[in-house]
Formats: structure tokens, sequence, C-alpha cells
């Protein structure tokens, strides 16, 4: 771990001499013709709290059930501390899977939920006790262990699944859409709950999503995924501040994407976009054609909305207001520019609205420097 001030940064992902847990090697899967998982290559650290995050059919459910022993990969290899997994039997690996139904025996109580695996296992009967009354306490159930699972909670039940998952202690534990059945509330106070346990208990966690906000709020390191092939793998910041790929900044949280073609000099980027529309200007380290097609990606809440045009900014678009969205912390304003672009603003209402400084129909500035944006390849 590396040091930031007093406080550890986790990152084994950057220290070259740390030893992965998980190497998928040039892992392609088939079903028929069908390319589920395209040659694929990613290494996965101990400890780290992993999301696989894409749109449904994108590979990641397929990964997963290759990590948990129910596939088998078409070419490649996936190994799990320096050993081949393929050959091994799902219950003979030291993988854990927790499915989002939570699979639960309804006839049993939390407690013997809890010590199914490990009885299976043949463990000794103070052992297993042990280690159950420990795993009501990381999940805080213990006063619900004689219960059935019909009489708790949603949310007390993924805790259920979750204590019986990890009480086998294995090396790696799989979630498939482990929140999907919470509501919107209970979601976002289980992601910590999650990250919480994730941290106690040292396992390593890989996440199957779709949620963006799911996946943004507990990895430690995300892979955006698309038609079996990982597009960007990297940090929750860097996934939303820096993404590779118009694919990505699309897919991850709201974004403007402006394309037009490119005149270069330096790092400075000027993009023409329409006629009769000044030109946006931007900065980048990468290197782009004069007359290239290029897509400029940049966040509403990076864009500033005002009645008059601001002399401070070095880009300003005026246009009208087409909608606002009024999400409470947020309002959103949809400006249309003469040639039909919408740019999306986002304000955060930092005091209780008693009437709209715009409404709709009103003619704006839509501002933002030339540092607040990303220039992408088409």
């Amino acid at each position: 771990m590396a040091q930031n001030g007093n406080k550890q940064v986790f990152s084994p992902w950057t220290d070259p001499s740390a030893k992965p847990l998980i190497q998928f090697k040039n892992v392609t899967k088939k079903f028929g013709e069908f390319v589920a998982i395209d040659d694929l290559s990613i290494d996965i650290f101990e400890r780290e709290f992993f999301a696989l995050l894409g749109p449904s059919g994108c590979g990641k459910t397929t990964l997963m059930r290759m990590l948990a022993g129910f596939e088998t990969p078409t070419t490649g290899t996936i190994l799990l501390s320096g050993q081949d997994i393929s050959p091994i039997p799902p219950n003979k690996r030291a993988v854990n899977m927790m499915f989002q139904s939570y699979a639960l025996f309804p006839h049993l109580s939390i407690w013997d939920n809890i010590a199914f695996g490990l009885r299976r296992e043949g463990g000794s009967k103070d052992a297993i006790a042990a280690r159950v009354e420990d795993m009501l306490r990381l999940t805080r159930l213990t006063k619900f262990a004689r219960r059935k699972p019909h009489q708790i909670s949603g949310g007390q039940r993924q805790r259920v699944a979750l204590a019986r998952s990890l009480a086998k202690a294995p090396k790696l534990l799989l979630l498939d859409e482990p929140l999907g059945a919470l509501d919107k509330k209970l979601r976002q106070d289980t992601q910590f709950e999650l990250m919480d346990i994730q941290e106690k208990t040292g396992t390593t966690f890989v996440i199957v999503t779709h949620d963006q906000e799911e996946a943004m709020t507990v990895a430690s390191r995300v892979a955006v995924m698309d038609e079996g092939r990982m597009i960007q793998v990297d940090t929750p910041d860097r996934i939303y501040e820096a993404p590779n790929s118009v694919y990505v900044a699309d897919f991850i949280g709201e974004v403007n994407i402006i394309q037009g073609s490119a005149s270069q000099s330096g790092d400075t980027v000027d993009i023409t976009f329409a006629e009769g529309q000044p030109t946006i200007r931007g900065t980048t380290d990468k290197k782009f054609a004069n007359g290239e097609k290029i897509a400029f990606a940049i966040r509403p809440e990076k864009v500033s909305i005002s009645a008059e045009k601001p002399d401070d900014m070095e880009n300003a678009l005026q246009g009208k207001i087409l909608d606002i969205a009024y999400l409470g912390n947020i309002s959103t304003y949809h400006v249309e520019l003469p040639n039909g672009q919408i740019i999306k603003s986002q304000i955060a209402n930092t005091r209780r609205i008693s009437r709209r400084i715009f409404t709709w129909e009103d003619t704006v500035w839509v501002s933002f420097t030339d540092t607040a944006g990303i220039l992408l390849k088409v």
C-alpha cells in the first residue's frame, strides 16, 4: 500500500511487484458462433472490490460464471493464486457466489442457513457454532438468528446470504447483481454495509452490476464492458473524469458530447462543430490531425449557465432553455443551441428555491473552461 499523508491508499495494480489473485490470460468464450468473451486479459488483486459494469449481453455474467466454474473458457487460461482453475469443479474452488435471489432455505433459521455450507464440510460442532456467531456479528444479525427468512426484511435477507457466502472464508466472493431486489434507499445503505464488510474480512469481491452508481460507489476499480471486451479498467474517479472513449464517457453518468473537426496547436485544440457557431477550445496531451473528426465530452456540472455572456470563460455558447429537470439537490437545464445541439448544465440548489432564475424559452449562455472537457477520438 502506498502512503498518502497519514492515510493508506490501496492500489496494488500500480505496484509492478504485486502478484494478482486472479489472472485472465487471453480468455475467449464462445457459445456456438457467438463470442461472449473476446480474447480478454485482466489481473484482479487480493482484497480488491472489483466491479464488472456494462449493459445486458456485454459478457459480465459469463465472466463471473467462468470464475465460479459454471462455464469453462473456449480458449485461454484463468488462474486463481497462480493455479489454473479450469479443471477444478465449482464445489472445490476457494470461490463462493452470492446470487441476486439470495437462494436462502425458507424452512431453516437464519443461524442454520449460515451454518449449512460449514456442516456439509464436516467441521466440528463448536467450530461451526463459533464461525456462525462471528458471521452474525459481522452482518449485525445476531438478534435475528432464530428467525426464518420470511420473518426478516429484504435488506436483512441480503446480509444472511452474504454471511453464508463468507462463512467458509473463500478467497474470492462473486456477487451477481446482489442489491437488485432492494429499493433505492435500502440499496444505497447496503452498498456502504457491503464495503464495510469487505474491508473487515479482507475478502476479494467481484461484483456484476448494470447500475453505474453502485459500481462507482463500492468498487476499488471498475471494468466497463461491451461486446465481450473490457473497454476501460480504472478507478471510479478516473472512469468518470478521464474516460478513454466516447462509449465510456456516454455510459457513465450524464455527459454532453459535441462532435466536430480538430485544429491543434501544441496542447490546445479548437473544435469546429457547427456553421455560425464559435469553435470550442480544449486542452489535451493527445495528438489529433488537423481536420480529424473528434468528440468533446463535458459533464453537465462543469457547464455554467448565465443570462449575460461571461468574460472569464474560454468557451461560451448562446442558446435557449428547452427543458428543466428539478431533482431536489440539483437542477438540470437543457439548452438548445441554434444548430439543434442540446447542452446540459447542472446547478446545485444550495438555497431554497422561491422562484427560478431561469425558465423555459429563456435565452442564456452556457460556458466552460478549456480544461473542463475531454477530447476523444470518434
